[in-house]
This record gives C-alpha cells, structure tokens and sequence, in this order.
C-alpha cells in the first residue's frame, strides 16, 4: 500500500487445528478498544489482508512455485518445491498446504461480526471523520472479497472443502464441519464477489489516504471469473458442460466492460512492464507493494553480479520447455533439439536464436548474450555464467530469470542497492485470455451472438498486440485452445499461473515429465547450441489435486475423504 499500516499480529492467537481466535489476555487492548477507533479497525482490517500470499509468489526461503511446473527448474536439489517434482509428497509430508487460509478466513469472519457494533462516534467532531465514515463502510466488503479470494487458493488447491463463512464457529464446531463441495464453494464465491463488486470503488484515490493494494471492485469482478473459469476447466468440468463456459465467459465480460464514471475503461492493455511497477499500471487490477529489499536478486541474479553474498544453492532457473514457448516475432514456433535450433520462419537467425523473438522472453528470461548490468550474458562452457553443477550457485539450465528482477540493485560492499518490488496478483490482460478460452469452448474461436459480441480470436490478439505479436490465425477450436494455452504461458510466464493451469486443464501427464535446459560452446566464436536434459521428473494424476493434510484429518475426520489417490 502507499501508506503502509502494519497488521497487527499481536492480537490474534492460534486456537485449536483450524483457526485464529482473539485473546484479549494476550493484549494490550480488549475487543471493544480495537473497534472504537478508526486506526486500531484499520488496522484489524490489514490483519485480514495479511494473508495475502505475495511469499508464493517471490520469497528467499522458497522457490517460485513456477519451480514445480515445467517452466522452472530450482537450484536447491532438496528444497520443499522439489516434492512436487520427484514424487515424495504425501498427507504426511505435504508442501505448500497454505492451511493458514483458514486462519484467514476466520480473521475475516471475526472482523465482520466485530463491525456490526464498531462504535468511532466519540470523533464525529474530528474533521476526518466523515472520511473514516466513508472508508468504513468498504471495510465489510473488503473483508468478504479477501475471505472469497481466501476460499478459491484453497479449494483450487484441495477441491471440495470445509467453508465455515457466515458465522464465528469455536473451536469445536470448526474441527466437526464437513465439506463442501468446489461447485458450490466457486458458487459461493462469485455471489459474494456480485454483491460486494456493488459497493467497493474502481479505485482509492482520491478516497481518504489514496491506498493502493486495496481490493477493489475490479477486483471482486475478476476473482468471480478466475473462480469459474477453473470451475469450467477439465478438472473440474469432466462433462464438458457448456453452461460453466458460458458462465466464465460473462463473468470476464462484465470486466471488459468495466467503466468509469466518465465512461472511460476501468482497465485496458499497457505495453510496458507491469512488474515492480511503483505506480500501477492501467492494466493491474491488484498488486502487492513490498519494502524495498534485494534478496530477491541475491538468490536470482547471475552469481557474479552478487559479489559474493550468494553463497547456497537457490534460484529459480528458467528451461528450455519455456523458451520454446515464445516464438519468433513473426508468429512462427521455434524449438532447440539436440542438432540445434529449429523454425520455418525464414528470418530467424540460429547464431542468434533469441533475437527476433516474442518480446516477452525477454521481460521474463535472461539468456545467453543479453545485456544485464553494463555486462553480456555468457553461458556458453567456461563462460562467465556458465555453471557445470549446481554447487557453482549457477543455472542448472543455461538461463537466469528476468521476471521481478530489478537490475538497479547492487551488491558491492558498502554500497548496496535495493528496490521496491510489486508483485502482479491480478492484471486485465488475464481478462481478456479467461474470455477467450471460455468463447472458444462455447461457440469457437470466430463465433459471436447477442451475448458474446467479441470473439474469441479477438479477445486473444488483442494481449498478442498488445506484445509486439502478430495475430493468431489457426482455426478449429481444438487448435485455437493450443493457441490460447501458450498465450496464457508466455504472457503469465513466472506469475503463478503454469504451475495451476498444467492442473486446470489436466495437461500435467503430457507437460511434467521432464524439464530441459541448453547446452553451448563457443569454438573461435561461432557458438553451437543443443538441446539438454536437466531432469526426469515424477507425475501421478492423483497430484491434481493436493493431498488433505494428514494432521487436520485427525483434527477433524469430517474432512475425509481423502482426495483420490492419496
């Protein structure tokens, strides 16, 4: 936020399996002191947002989830993600089960009950105190948006779930309550995205203190569609049941159209870097606004511009897999086999396989011959970044990430640099490919009818323009599907979506069993590139799914079954 109110995590204790119950032993101030003044509520507010999880996204102690797909591959052989990779997760031995979701949910849930008598009238002589009035009554429906994004990372994770919403259960009653089922948890979610859409602003400037990071109604407007789209997804769509495509497809609609109050779009494209962007961009619905840090970099930038503060394996190290994605600027596919690269495009250039290409790879990949840093990316063997094993702190893969880089810090003794990350939660390009993969699956790439005036095919050439790219032109709805699935991981590539999006569309058997790097030499100058395995990896269907941990199935057998497999 650009005001940053800092949670306050004093309060709240854990109690029993599931949820967070409030102490007042444990604190300064009892319940009615938190909710008599508009600090002290927003700040309780803030506990709820708290949870937002911005560490999937980017943190030193864990890898981006990217890692367990086949985009990435991490340095550490024995980092957590790794499970996902090589099998060895279970009920027991879970990883990323992000069960706290719970202690979210009942955060929320206590800040709701706790503003139905939250009583500031004591300031009605302050001149904010009209403003705090105004902001307070957001505050509900900011909380209900947050408990409703709470619920999809869980259920997209688990499937059916226990959703204890509406009422303040103790500890009890929470370890008693039985599933629900995904359909009518994603049911729950996009009515209560509707009905909270309706109250919160498009915007929070000019409201109060001009926060950002706030949930907005944009935001409840594209969670609803995120919520249906998975639900008319394969995995969750075995029937192929037109009716939750459509769904979808109105939901991102009602985005798209989204207006302003002098009737300008809410959200449209940027060409430029939505990443780390201080002042968000017109295509971010939200983003998570971090201190300024560099430990992002320190485990991510090539080993030799960290003077010496890298020091254990980590990173995360984009493969091959992923750059074969990204095609040339053309629109032709290129791919790197053992004998070298390969591509119909005439203008393509194999002693410099990399330019010419999608604009994307660049902002989400750094490779062999790319400027960085006053420097020149070398991978080649023996080359300044070049990495025979793991234990160099090098890539695994011939390639270094670009994605959430920022390329101004700066290791040298005593004067190290740091910057301000801003990791994209939700962006409106992610609009407009949710739209076209719905459309498609109900009247094809080109059809259009009262309800769906722009097409699918049009949908996706607009984020395909918006890039530099030429528009798509296969036809047929299966190979038009291909072609929005490689939209969604080269526009995305690095923003937690591959790793959901293999599962959505139950593609994972096909896509996770190996991940590949490159391999160059540089002989007198004329350098040859081929293809490399980095990795077998392990895949069983059941992994559609996360296994429900063991320990909460004995808290609370209710939650049993267990999901298929495990």
């Amino acid at each position: 936020m650009k005001k940053i109110i800092y949670i306050l995590s004093t309060v709240l204790l854990a109690a029993g399996c599931h949820f967070l119950d409030f102490d007042e032993t444990s604190s300064l101030y009892d319940r009615d002191d938190m909710y008599s003044t508009y600090s002290n509520i927003q700040k309780m507010l803030t506990n709820v947002y708290g949870y937002m999880p911005c560490k999937d996204i980017a943190d030193v102690s864990s890898a981006l989830r990217d890692c367990g797909s086949d985009d990435a591959e991490y340095a550490d052989p024995d980092a957590s993600v790794q499970l996902f990779t090589n099998g060895n997760w279970s009920a027991v031995q879970t990883v990323d089960t992000k069960w706290t979701f719970y202690n979210a949910i009942r955060s929320a849930n206590e800040f709701l009950e706790s503003m139905k008598t939250a009583d500031i009238s004591r300031y009605q002589y302050d001149t904010k105190y009209p403003g705090y009035m105004e902001h307070m009554a957001l505050f509900p429906y900011e909380a209900r948006t947050l408990r409703a994004f709470y619920l999809f990372e869980l259920a997209r994770r688990y499937g059916d779930i226990a959703m204890p919403v509406d009422v303040m259960l103790t500890t009890e009653q929470a370890n008693s309550i039985g599933k629900t089922s995904f359909d009518d948890v994603v049911k729950y979610i996009a009515e209560e995205c509707d009905t909270c859409a309706k109250y919160l602003p498009d915007t929070y400037i000019g409201i109060l203190d001009d926060e950002y990071g706030r949930v907005t109604r944009g935001f409840a407007k594209a969670l609803k569609t995120k919520a249906l789209l998975y639900a008319a997804s394969p995995l969750h769509n075995s029937a192929s049941d037109v009716e939750k495509w459509k769904k979808a497809g109105f939901a991102a609609k009602e985005v798209i159209e989204l207006k302003s109050g002098n009737g300008t779009p809410v959200y449209v494209l940027d060409p430029a870097e939505k990443a780390n962007n201080i002042i968000p961009s017109p295509e971010v619905i939200l983003q998570i606004m971090r201190s300024e840090s560099n430990s992002f970099e320190k485990y991510n930038f090539p080993v030799r511009f960290t003077m010496g503060q890298r020091t254990s394996m980590a990173g995360t190290y984009p493969t091959q897999n992923l750059v074969d994605a990204f095609q040339t600027i053309g629109g032709y596919d290129v791919t790197l086999g053992a004998d070298g690269w390969h591509s119909a495009d005439p203008a393509f250039n194999p002693a410099d396989p990399y330019g010419g290409r999608d604009p994307r790879l660049a902002r989400a990949v750094l490779a062999d011959g790319m400027a960085f840093k006053g420097s020149v990316i070398d991978v080649s063997v023996g080359g300044a970044d070049y990495s025979a094993t793991r234990q160099d702190l090098g890539s695994p893969t011939g390639y270094y990430l670009r994605k959430y880089i920022i390329e101004s810090c700066d290791f040298t003794p005593e004067a190290e640099v740091s910057g301000k990350h801003s990791w994209i939660v939700s962006r409106y390009a992610e609009i407009l490919l949710s739209y076209a993969e719905a459309v498609n699956e109900v009247l094809g790439p080109d059809g259009t009818d009262a309800d769906f005036t722009l097409s699918a095919r049009e949908a996706l050439n607009q984020v395909r323009a918006n890039a530099g790219m030429p528009n798509v032109t296969v036809g047929g709805k299966d190979e038009f599907r291909k072609a929005v699935q490689r939209e969604w991981r080269v526009e995305f590539a690095f923003e937690d979506h591959r790793f959901w999006d293999v599962r959505r569309w139950k593609i994972a058997a096909d896509t996770q069993k190996s991940v590949s790097g490159v391999e160059i030499t540089n002989a007198g100058g004329t350098k040859t590139y081929a293809r490399k395995l980095v990795e077998n990896r392990t895949w069983d269907d059941k992994m559609y799914l996360y296994p429900i941990p063991q320990s909460e199935l004995f808290c609370n057998p209710n939650l049993g079954p267990q999901n298929p497999g495990w």
